[in-house]
């Protein structure tokens, strides 16, 4: 069975995107996980790539690899410091990759962090560094970023997730951010078509991913249970998934069946998946009591 999970239909062949030859990708995030998946195929499609993440290490073995990928010789790859989350961080690095490489046809927003933990539990300094980095960083590039692309287009895609249409357990920040990206996403889609840009909110499952790695050490024993019956995607398989839906100029891209399951159920049945995950919490916990 296909759901359909495209929100906007393709106006014209235009916004699709499927021919990466001679694209210049902007990716940030993109020093690990999703991001260095999608840099290292788009490399392989022949774009180039640019990536940014706050840790210049990582990002000096990332572009090794992302270069590594490339399928001519015409293609440059750069690596760049950037702390998406700063306004003055993004207005200064930004336009100076733009002065050396020039203008993005694509913007990869993949650069995330997430604390599951329960709500009363996270306290304001958490809660405002993990919204400043996956919402204001996604604002911040999109905006600095957006005036450039406008004379010739392009296609933006947001990173968010699962948990940014359905509210889970233990995900009191994770979620928050997540569904304002996704509002943001929307509300793009519709406001930049008359500069040929199209916007896709990518949402994946559970990826194997550095981040997941991190918040399993953390995650409360409620939001285990709900994931151990979800299934868990490599991160090449999400930037396989992401090219396919950019190629159909999709709105919400799922790269997994269970996903777009759940959010055809979320939609039309919000009733029923809010008493599925209830019932997996208390399950858990009345399992627990006995022991």
């Amino acid at each position: 069975m296909r759901i359909n999970t495209s929100l906007r239909e393709p106006e014209n062949e235009s916004m699709r995107m499927s021919n990466f030859t001679g694209k210049t990708a902007y990716i940030t995030g993109g020093s690990s996980g999703i991001g260095l998946a999608i840099g290292k195929l788009l490399a392989a499609k022949g774009a180039s790539v640019a990536i940014f993440a706050r840790r210049q290490d990582v990002l000096d073995q990332a572009i090794k690899e992302i270069a590594a990928s490339k399928s001519s010789y015409s293609q440059h790859f750069l690596a760049k410091q950037l702390d998406v989350a700063s306004r003055d961080d993004c207005e200064l690095v930004l336009p100076s990759v733009v002065a050396e490489i020039g203008a993005p046809d694509i913007i990869i927003n993949s650069a995330g962090l997430g604390h599951p933990a329960v709500f009363e539990n996270i306290d304001y300094a958490t809660f405002d560094k993990v919204v400043k980095i996956n919402v204001h960083g996604t604002w911040n590039t999109i905006s600095i970023l957006v005036p450039y692309m406008k004379e010739k287009g392009g296609y933006i895609v947001n990173v968010s997730s699962v948990a940014g249409y359905v509210g889970i357990y233990g995900m009191a920040a994770y979620s928050s951010s997540k569904f304002a990206v996704n509002g943001l996403s929307e509300v793009l889609c519709s406001e930049l078509k008359r500069f040929n840009i199209s916007v896709s909110v990518l949402c994946p499952p559970d990826v194997d991913t550095p981040l997941l790695e991190r918040s399993n050490r953390i995650k409360p024993e409620e939001t285990k249970a709900i994931s151990a019956t979800a299934s868990l995607m490599t991160a090449d398989e999400v930037a396989v998934a992401l090219l396919k839906g950019m190629a159909n100029n999709e709105f919400m891209i799922i790269p997994n069946f269970g996903g777009r399951f759940t959010y055809f159920m979320k939609r039309w049945f919000p009733g029923i998946v809010n008493y599925l995950v209830d019932s997996k919490v208390e399950a858990f916990r009345k399992k627990q009591a006995v022991k």
